[in-house]
């Protein structure tokens, strides 16, 4: 058997996954690729990887997060962290509880993600801020809460946030990281 470490890589953006892959192809692993759940599921059918990068907003009817509670169910043992240009607190923890090892917003280079494929507990080194939360961060992180309790549905979200679909379209065209 060989020494390669196995990483299945959840992501919807095909040149984004590609340049992610072979980046740790470079570093020594054996990297999968899955654009949606459903092919989550088929690589899993012959597949059993060590580590996986989960993208939380996936094309399609599932989200990452489902992603995350299959590959927990699969390998409980599995280091998964979930990567995303739409972070907010609801997510992460949400990601956290269904089984994710770690939670990064984009950008995030291949040694940010390999460090947090090695990040077992959390740490009491980190202090905690002094400035409170600005109103334009508290909003950023319910609007992203809302989308996740959607599945990303922007029309359905923006109809539980009381604006209209294109006002919440254009705050998240403003804040995208990708």
């Amino acid at each position: 058997m060989s020494d390669e470490r196995e990483l299945l890589i959840i992501e919807d953006d095909a040149a984004f996954a590609r340049t992610l892959g072979r980046s740790f192809e470079r570093r020594g692993y054996r990297v999968l690729h899955a654009a949606s759940y459903e092919q989550a599921c088929t690589v899993l059918q012959t597949n059993s990887p060590e580590f996986a990068v989960v993208d939380l907003k996936l094309a399609g009817a599932q989200s990452g997060l489902a992603c995350v509670q299959l590959l927990h169910a699969h390998d409980p043992a599995m280091s998964i962290v979930v990567l995303t240009g739409f972070a907010s607190i609801g997510t992460a923890v949400d990601a956290i509880k269904l089984g994710a090892r770690q939670y990064l917003a984009k950008p995030a280079n291949s040694d940010d993600i390999e460090a947090a494929f090695s990040h077992v507990d959390g740490s009491t080194e980190l202090g905690q801020t002094e400035r409170p939360s600005s109103i334009k961060t508290l909003e950023w992180e319910h609007i992203h809460a809302v989308l996740a309790e959607n599945n990303f549905n922007i029309s359905e979200a923006a109809r539980q946030l009381g604006m209209h679909r294109r006002t919440l379209a254009r705050k998240l065209e403003k804040r995208r990281v990708k």
